[in-house]
């Protein structure tokens, strides 16, 4: 078979599909002429040779020897190490096709154009593989190896029945992390095994029992893994001590890795509370926001755990129960004192999504306005960062005017530059419509006591209101 091979590896663009046996062809592509690389008596690793010429792989040092086509991985245009065929027909090396499938999030066969879903089979092709180190053998050239083999569900669930035998869990637990952090493909694999649901369970149990041992392995499998969205909606159904699971863990003071333990189950919980059903974020307790407010105070997370936990805030929001806890917490006055350390773009739409939702309540409005920097930092990023941002400060700002605008609120303003950032905005062609009658509406409805104070430029300012 491989003289048969050999004898035909000069196919030209019009060349048919190879096949071997009565399977499915191995590579069906048009190819250019004959692949080339020099001979050398010296060993040499097919596995590391790259395209460096188009339609030859040249090393001008050795003599020429043709390399077959369908050796070639149409992704990475090198020889195959480890060749598998998709559902569409095509083999490709699995690394490549992995990387084209789950890094990159391709749903479709990068040769045929044809639907690949990411869950699809890859199947090995070992006669090819055999076929690929025969050739090396007969010249020359180091032997690639043979792949080891791959996960498999029936294993994945064996090491989640392990779990259960406490001498067998820590080291169950590492060789679950280690897999999950090999490839996406050992990944797919864990998530329908029910490896997720698995780890909830046991962090749900360690929370029972107040001992933290493989508590940080089970949250890291759980980040690495990411919970996809029926999953969690599932997992949320028949456990209702989760909640108060991770409170417990945010709220730990004791724990190894903490930062990296805290900002993991930050990560989780933000895609268990996008996925809550109504009753479950009506019913949050005070104990949970200030574990969430504890976590912003103290900092003692990554910036990936400040967002998780800005965003597990936004969205329990709407209750205006949920605000009023928040409010006692002390959310405001530590919301403000994170965005006045300058913090990135997303955390500063988040830190004002959700200063808006508390300034919509009297409280709320009272702590912002205590806060000798709410309203500077606030009306110092309008025009600064994105849309999303000046759509929120205006709003604050607006809502502080309307409910909450003594004179000594009015007076800061003026000294903090909000009066002048408005006018500004107002300028400003590209801005929303709404947004600038919003500020109309404040310049408006303070004109009269604003006009009182020697720097306020009253004429300027009727320009753009009228």
């Amino acid at each position: 078979m491989e003289r048969h091979m050999h004898a035909n590896n000069t196919m030209t663009r019009k060349s048919r599909p190879i096949q071997l046996g009565a399977g499915p062809p191995i590579l069906s592509i048009n190819w250019p002429q004959s692949l080339t690389i020099p001979k050398t008596n010296t060993n040499f690793s097919i596995y590391r040779v790259s395209r460096l010429s188009s339609p030859a792989l040249e090393f001008p040092f050795m003599d020429d020897i043709e390399i077959p086509q369908y050796f070639i991985c149409p992704i990475s245009l090198q020889i195959m190490k480890d060749p598998v065929t998709t559902i569409t027909g095509i083999t490709y090396n699995r690394e490549s096709i992995e990387h084209w499938l789950f890094t990159c999030k391709n749903t479709i066969c990068p040769v045929t154009k044809e639907p690949l879903p990411r869950e699809s089979d890859l199947t090995p092709n070992h006669n090819l593989r055999r076929l690929i180190q025969s050739w090396c053998t007969s010249h020359g050239v180091d032997r690639i190896p043979t792949p080891k083999p791959t996960l498999n569900k029936c294993h994945v669930l064996q090491l989640i029945k392990d779990l259960s035998q406490p001498h067998l869990q820590i080291k169950t637990l590492r060789q679950l992390e280690l897999l999950a952090a090999e490839n996406e493909r050992n990944i797919k694999y864990m998530e329908g095994a029910g490896v997720p649901k698995a780890m909830v369970t046991l962090i749900v149990k360690i929370f029972k029992s107040k001992q933290i041992e493989g508590l940080h392995e089970a949250l890291s499998i759980l980040h690495l893994i990411r919970i996809n969205s029926s999953e969690a909606k599932l997992i949320l159904h028949e456990n209702d001590q989760i909640i108060e699971s991770w409170t417990w863990v945010l709220m730990s003071n004791n724990l190894n890795n903490n930062i990296a333990v805290k900002s993991h189950a930050l990560s989780i919980l933000k895609r268990l509370i996008e996925e809550g059903s109504s009753s479950l974020l009506e019913r949050l307790k005070p104990e949970f926001f200030d574990a969430i407010v504890g976590v912003i105070r103290e900092k003692k997370v990554t910036q990936q755990g400040i967002n998780a936990a800005l965003n597990v805030l936004l969205h329990a929001c709407p209750w205006g129960r949920n605000r009023g806890m928040m409010v006692k917490s002390g959310a405001v006055f530590e919301l403000i004192e994170l965005e006045l350390g300058s913090p990135e773009k997303r955390t500063t739409e988040l830190i004002l999504g959700v200063l808006f939702h508390l300034c919509s309540c009297a409280d709320g409005r009272a702590e912002f306005v205590n806060h000798r920097g709410g309203i500077a930092v606030v009306a110092k990023r309008i025009l600064r960062i994105s849309n999303t941002v000046n759509d929120r400060a205006v709003l604050i700002l607006s809502l502080v005017c309307k409910f909450s605008g003594t004179k000594s609120v009015l007076q800061e303003m003026l000294e903090a530059k909000a009066v002048s950032k408005l006018c500004v905005f107002l300028q400003i062609d590209y801005c929303d419509s709404f947004l600038k009658e919003k500020a109309k509406e404040i310049l408006r409805s303070n004109f009269d006591e604003w006009k009182k104070e020697p720097c306020f430029d009253s004429l300027a300012l009727t320009k753009y209101l009228y």
